[in-house]
């Protein structure tokens, strides 16, 4: 059976993850590549670090699939001798193309919000704030438990992501009563002012700044559940990997990187 195209595979990954509902801000959509080559394996991660490209092509890779973008700012030199050119020229000189999908990925529908839902066993899954036009996809999730306590959710959540030197912080009663949760991957402080009166018993998301935590808990919002970046998001790696999968059948073989690429490595 002939592997895609790298068109192919972009293509598919573009349907399920427009580029065109990413923030205007954003760099999403392939980074590097032939589109007329084959793809015949390819890797998810959240990073494209120096250390996930060399793991990507050091088996072989022909094409990486991440989440956060390598030139989210403007850089004048993609030089070996700087940090994303070094990961620019393993991936390039190892044959192996690189693809984005960030804000696009967000709100989806199989993408890294619900998919963070999903895995936290949330059902019952709305946005938190509906896309406009399309009000099945949208910013963060709002699911539902069965009833527990915020001490037990919070083992639940520790239990269902990788573990990282950030741990799983908590804010609130741990006997607090927990049944309606919403969930934000990635940097979620900027739903907090959406969240006050919304019913929600907790609210899991990453970045949590002291004085917006502190103020959002003065006036009787939610509970809240702040865990590592990194793991939250590497809850959608493995969605992608089996839509790849299904979609594409034996044509490509897939692997999600577990390299842990949390900036923070341990703590005292």
């Amino acid at each position: 059976m002939f592997a895609p195209t790298l068109a192919e595979v972009v293509d598919l990954l573009h349907e399920w993850y427009p580029p065109a509902t990413a923030d205007s801000h954003d760099a999403v959509g392939l980074v590097a590549g032939d589109p007329d080559v084959e793809v015949r394996r390819v890797v998810l991660a959240v990073d494209p670090t120096l250390e996930v490209a060399q793991e990507a092509v050091g088996w072989g890779a022909d094409l990486l699939v991440v989440h956060h973008p390598l030139f989210l700012t403007p850089v004048s030199s993609v030089a070996a001798t700087t940090p994303k050119g070094r990961t620019l020229h393993t991936l390039t000189s190892g044959g192996c193309a690189l693809l984005t999908a960030h804000t696009n990925a967000d709100q989806a529908l199989g993408g890294v919000s619900e998919s963070l839902a999903l895995a936290l066993g949330l059902a019952d899954l709305e946005p938190i704030r509906p896309a406009a036009g399309a009000p099945a996809t949208g910013t963060g999730r709002i699911g539902t438990v069965e009833p527990t306590t915020l001490d037990a959710f919070a083992a639940r959540v520790a239990g269902a992501l990788p573990a990282t030197a950030h741990g799983v912080r908590v804010a609130g009663d741990p006997e607090r009563l927990v049944q309606r949760v919403a969930v934000c991957g990635g940097a979620g402080d900027f739903l907090l002012d959406e969240l006050v009166d919304s019913g929600v018993d907790a609210y899991v998301t990453s970045d949590l700044r002291h004085h917006r935590a502190g103020e959002f808990l003065e006036h009787g919002g939610p509970a809240l559940v702040d865990v590592a970046h990194w793991a939250a998001e590497w809850t959608w790696l493995p969605v992608v990997e089996a839509r790849l999968r299904a979609a594409m059948g034996d044509r490509v073989d897939t692997r999600v990187s577990t390299l842990c690429t949390d900036p923070w490595k341990f703590r005292h």
